[in-house]
Order: C-alpha cells, then structure tokens, then sequence
C-alpha cells in the first residue's frame, strides 16, 4: 500500500480527484436525461447493422448528415405510426363511450346480455350495473362531487406528463442523430477506453454486453410483433370486437411479460360475452400455442444465442430489469446477466492440475 501511494505525486492525486469531481458533476448534470439517453443508445445497437448497410448504399456525400438524418425519421416514424394510429382509433372508442354514457345517463341503462355469462366477473359488474347504472340521471350523481380544483388537478398532472414525454421524445430522437452520426468514432473511443481500463478480457465483456442488447431488441420488438400479428389474424377471423385495435395493443403487450397472455384473456372474455364459447376455445388454443412458441423457443433464442446465456437467466434478466428500470430495463437486464454470467464462467473456469502446483526451488 505504501508503494502504491508513494508512486504518485500531489499533481497526480489532485488530478484524479478533479476527473472524478468532473465526472461525478457531468452524471448529476445528465440525470434528468438517463431514461431517453438510454432508449437511443438501445434503438441505435439495435439498429447498426442496418443502418450501416443503408448507409453504404446512399453516395459518399450523404453519408455523413444526410445518411443519419433520413435513417433517425424512418425509424422515428416506424415507432410513432402505430402509436398514432393506435390513439386515434382509442380517440373514436372514446368518443363513442362518451356518447353512449350521456344517452344512458338520460334513460337509463339496462345491464346487456352477456354481462351476466362472463366467468368470474359478470356476476360482480353485473350487480354494480344494476346499483349504479340503471336509474335516470345515475351517472351524473356518480360524478357529481367532483369538483372543480380536482379537475383542474388533474388537468395540470395530464399537462405535465405530456411535456415531459415531448421532453423525452426530443431528447431521444436528437441523441439517435448524432449517435447514427458520430457512432463509429465514438464507438472506437468507447473500445479504446474499455481496454486501457479493463483489458482485453472487458473488451470482450462489453462486446458481449452489445450482442445482449441487439438480441433483446430482436427478441422483445420483433418477435413482440410477430405475436401481435397472429393473433389479431386470429381476432379477426373467430370476430373479436374491434380485433385491429386489440391486436395492436396485443403486439405493445407482448414486449412485457405476460402480457399478451392478458391480452389474449380479454379477447376469450369478449367471445365468450358474445356467445361464442367455440370461438373462444379456438382462439385460447391457438393463441397459447403461439404465446408458448414464442415465449419458450423463439424468444431465449434471439436474446440469449450469441452471449450463449441460459433460458433461466434471460428470464431473470427481463423480469428483473422490468422491475428495476422499467421498460428500458427489458433490453438492460440481459445485457447485465450477460455480464454477470461471462464473470461467473471466467472466474469459476476448472484450471489444468499442473497451473495449480508450484514449482520447486531451485537448491543452492
């Protein structure tokens, strides 16, 4: 220890201090902004492969502005889309329930049909229904101490979040840029640093730590559609209500665990209200069998094949990285098992009887 520290000087010391003081200011400073730094750096290990590929196809001279800029709003655009689409679609079902509730507030609202054949909750909404719904002019007293500091509470919270999410946005599409960019040189630096620090064996680590990242987007976004896709195929033939919305929400829904089992139940649940029990069946036959696939096969395959990581850890790795970070956790929490596991190999690795045996001295 002594030898250590007599092998800096005061300057040296100093300087240390003064990058770490530096460092430690620049990630408080940065704070605000984790989250939506975070999805670009996702979006673009996830995306690099193909934006390379487009690049290279583009002439020289686009390729250092035009290049990102064109490739950052194709996938900006392929992200907000169906986001829109799905809004305006939720836009017009509220619309519609908005009318329905002011004509039964007028006249009342009988409890439907098939309120009463749902398993486990008709009987339930079927009762608050008849306590809360059917009488003239029911709705508005439902509502009636609802006062005007609560509205105004509530539009203020609405106002806030919608900034923040534009803040957000704009962060993560502007850092995407740049990252799309500038991503090679920075990459290199990033390399560069990783191996002065950690060596060769972190290189490999953090190279890992990409391919984990790469393979959860392909493992969530990709086959979180594919999932999506087939099932609202399956809406649409055994007639769901409204199976295009559905289905989109079931593909948002299968990125997170047991999710599009959820989405999947609501759609059983609204045949079944219908009437249509064989249907249903169907439906929860095929959806299971393609949630299983997916869940069981397809999935553990594309996060966890080129790290080599076991089915139990990229399941760890996702439930736990939703808890921890939320959704941006989904691509962070295999990468961190990916680590954690290539340590746990490197560090337990059974080493040949004659490395372990110390060679005799030598006598005078």
């Amino acid at each position: 220890m002594r030898r250590f520290l007599s092998d800096w000087s005061p300057q040296q010391a100093a300087r240390l201090v003064l990058a770490g003081l530096i460092i430690m200011s620049g990630l408080y400073v940065l704070s605000a902004f984790f989250a939506p730094l975070g999805w670009a750096v996702v979006l673009a290990i996830a995306t690099w492969p193909l934006y390379q590929r487009f690049n290279l196809a583009l002439p020289p001279n686009w390729r250092r502005d035009m290049a990102p800029l064109i490739f950052t709003v194709t996938i900006t655009l392929l992200f907000v889309l169906p986001l829109l689409l799905g809004a305006v679609e939720m836009g017009r079902e509220l619309n519609g329930l908005v009318a329905w509730l002011r004509d039964a507030d007028h006249g009342g609202s009988v409890v439907p049909d098939y309120m009463d054949k749902l398993p486990l909750i008709g009987d339930t909404i079927a009762d608050w229904w008849r306590a809360n719904m059917v009488n003239e002019g029911a709705i508005t007293d439902r509502f009636a101490h609802v006062d005007t500091a609560t509205l105004a509470r509530v539009t203020q919270r609405t106002a806030i979040f919608i900034a923040r999410s534009f803040t957000f946005f704009v962060v993560t599409v502007l850092t995407l840029f740049f990252l799309f960019r500038d991503g090679a040189s920075f990459g290199r630096r990033v390399q560069v640093l990783v191996r002065r620090v950690l060596g060769r064996k972190g290189l490999e680590l953090s190279t890992l730590m990409v391919f984990a990242v790469r393979g959860t987007s392909d493992g969530v976004v990709l086959v979180g559609i594919g999932v999506g896709t087939l099932l609202g195929l399956g809406y649409l033939i055994t007639g769901v209500p409204h199976a295009g919305l559905l289905g989109s929400l079931t593909a948002l829904f299968a990125m997170i665990p047991f999710g599009a089992p959820a989405a999947l139940a609501v759609a059983c649940l609204l045949l079944m209200a219908k009437g249509a029990m064989p249907f249903a069946v169907g439906l929860l036959v095929f959806g299971s069998i393609v949630i299983f696939v997916a869940d069981h096969f397809l999935r553990p395959v594309l996060i966890g094949g080129n790290a080599k990581l076991p089915f139990l850890w990229v399941f760890l790795g996702i439930f736990g990285g939703l808890a921890t970070f939320g959704i941006l956790g989904l691509f962070l929490g295999p990468a961190l098992m990916v680590a954690l596991v290539s340590l746990w190999r490197e560090w337990t690795a059974p080493r040949p009887f004659h490395a372990t045996l110390k060679k005799p001295k030598r006598r005078q």
